[in-house]
């Protein structure tokens, strides 16, 4: 189990400063009365958040509770500016949530790899006394200061960005299946919860093509309501364009496992529903011809009028069906 996976940071961010502008009157050995020269004051770090694809955990900032961007520099005379204050970018996983601390309001999510967005901007540097100038103020006494940096408190979310989610009751087989058709080596035990974090697999498919699973945590009656894992782990299923159904052939009743499972999406966010979805019946190893096909007549039987949900009986430990699985979820998600 991937104990480095980090979904929720709350920082303190701090922009820069802006510099101030300067006040100053162009001397040399030939002027010794000159105009106003005075430069403007360099803009301070703005913080920003940068998408990178290479990242799938928010742990890199877990313990960095304060971000700090500098200032810019004041401004000089010959209407030199001051530098602008150094910048601080903070790279985040794709599928990453900025929120305001206080109101808890979404900002912007980052979905891009090298996409950025201004989290907390500096402040802007102050105009020196050169840009005051004007046919009836020929010698403007003043310059503005620069602007103060905001300190914020923010709230970064990770929602797991997959192509298919793996939805089922612990114990339902979705680690092994993801640990058969992928790279990825999830903690498997025949135990409930298991599966602590969400687990990404890349899985190839035909032509060198390749789709990402993400195995979320065991849902349970009342997730929706916060119990058990609950809350924290629906809203990585957000984010999968396809849902994969996993029951055990062994329940006591598959299509009102599947039904609970359904309601438990609905109470957190009924658009889920609208998402294509599979159908797997899982450890079907356990089972003979006879047994499946009665089986799928009453699962089918069951369904009839539902929306249109594919079926397919697997087996992680035999590999049976799990290629046709593969290309089911293909020609689902590319239709």
């Amino acid at each position: 189990m991937d104990t480095n996976f980090v979904d929720y940071v709350k920082i303190c961010c701090r922009s820069g400063k802006g510099g101030a502008g300067s006040m100053h009157f162009h001397r040399d050995k030939f002027t010794a009365m000159g105009g106003p020269d005075g430069g403007n004051g360099g803009r301070g770090g703005h913080i920003i958040l940068k998408g990178n694809k290479q990242l799938w955990t928010l742990i890199h900032l877990k313990y960095r509770k304060h971000v700090i961007a500098s200032e810019g520099e004041n401004g000089g005379s010959a209407n030199s500016s001051g530098k602008q204050g150094v910048d601080e970018i903070l790279e985040v996983p794709l599928g990453t949530i900025a929120r305001d601390a206080e109101t808890g309001e979404i900002e912007f999510e980052i979905t891009e790899d090298g996409q950025e967005v201004v989290f907390v901007a500096g402040g802007r540097g102050g105009l020196g006394n050169a840009n005051f100038k004007s046919p009836t103020l020929q010698t403007p006494k003043f310059a503005q200061p620069g602007e103060t940096g905001k300190v914020e408190w923010k709230i970064l979310e990770l929602k797991v960005l997959a192509d298919v989610g793996l939805v089922g009751f612990p114990n339902a087989g979705k680690s092994t299946l993801l640990s058969v058709v992928s790279a990825a080596k999830p903690e498997i035990a025949n135990y409930p919860f298991t599966t602590l974090v969400p687990n990404l697999g890349i899985v190839k498919y035909r032509n060198y093509k390749s789709f990402i699973m993400a195995d979320i945590p065991g849902i349970i009656e009342g997730a929706s309501e916060g119990k058990g894992l609950g809350l924290r782990f629906l809203k990585h299923i957000e984010r999968n364009s396809m849902l994969l159904f996993m029951v055990a052939c062994d329940t006591t009743d598959v299509v009102e496992e599947y039904k609970i499972l359904l309601k438990e999406l609905k109470k957190f966010n009924p658009e889920l529903l609208d998402k294509k979805r599979v159908l797997a019946v899982t450890k079907s190893d356990l089972l003979d011809d006879e047994l499946e096909d009665e089986m799928r007549k009453d699962i089918f039987k069951k369904l009839r009028g539902k929306n249109k949900t594919e079926v397919i009986f697997i087996s992680s430990a035999t590999g049976k069906n799990i290629q046709l699985l593969k290309d089911m979820l293909w020609m689902s998600m590319n239709d």
